[in-house]
Order: C-alpha cells, then sequence, then structure tokens
C-alpha cells in the first residue's frame, strides 16, 4: 500500500467535505479573487455572524483561508500559499464567478463598511 498516495487521498477528501456545503463553495469561489470581511459575508449569504465565521474558521482550521487585519478589520481571501492550492483552483475554476455578489454589495452602499 502506498502509503503517500493513501494521505494525500485523505486531505483531498477533507478539502472535498468543506466544499460540499453550499456556502463554503460558494464562499472559497468568491474569495479566490476578492478579499472580504466578515460583515461582507453575512450581507451577501443573509446569514448570521457566527454562522459566517464557523465557515471560515473551519477553512481556516485546514489552511484554505488565510486572513489579513487592515486597521479594525479583518479580511479573508484564499490561501494560494497551501500545498493543495492546485487542487482548489481546479475545482473552483470549473464554477461560475460570485463577483456579482460583491458588485451587489457595492451598489447598496456595503462594501465600504469594511473598508
Amino acid at each position: 500500500m502506498d502509503t503517500k498516495a493513501s494521505i494525500e487521498m485523505e486531505k483531498a477528501a477533507k478539502i472535498l467535505k468543506l466544499l460540499g456545503d453550499k456556502t463554503r463553495l460558494s464562499m472559497m469561489k468568491l474569495l479566490q479573487t476578492n478579499e472580504c470581511c466578515v460583515g461582507e459575508l453575512v450581507e451577501i449569504y443573509k446569514a448570521s455572524q457566527p454562522a459566517i465565521s464557523q465557515n471560515l474558521r473551519k477553512l481556516k482550521d485546514i489552511g484554505l483561508v488565510k486572513e489579513k487585519r487592515k486597521g479594525q478589520w479583518i479580511f479573508y481571501s484564499i490561501n494560494q500559499t497551501h500545498e493543495h492550492y492546485d487542487f482548489l483552483a481546479r475545482i473552483l475554476d470549473s464554477f461560475p464567478t460570485q463577483d456579482d455578489r460583491l458588485i451587489e454589495l457595492e451598489r447598496q452602499g456595503l462594501r465600504i463598511s469594511c473598508c
């Protein structure tokens, strides 16, 4: 049995399990090309702050998402240095952009609130 292959399979399964949630999958696609703070994601997904934070924590715990502090705000984005970023990017590239969600947020004047 090839131990390296089974470890890789386990890591792939863990990533796919996290992406099996529609909100997390959509969030990862959005974060693929954008930085967002929790408040913006709350507005985009019409979910509670604890629910959004829990989704981000799960993604951050395995290193798929990174955070960067800008003043009082913490912005989240995909961690492009993750060892399996190429695997993740190939999956996300299969889905349509989520940028329209940010455009709508900007139109409502809510994107500015986290900057």
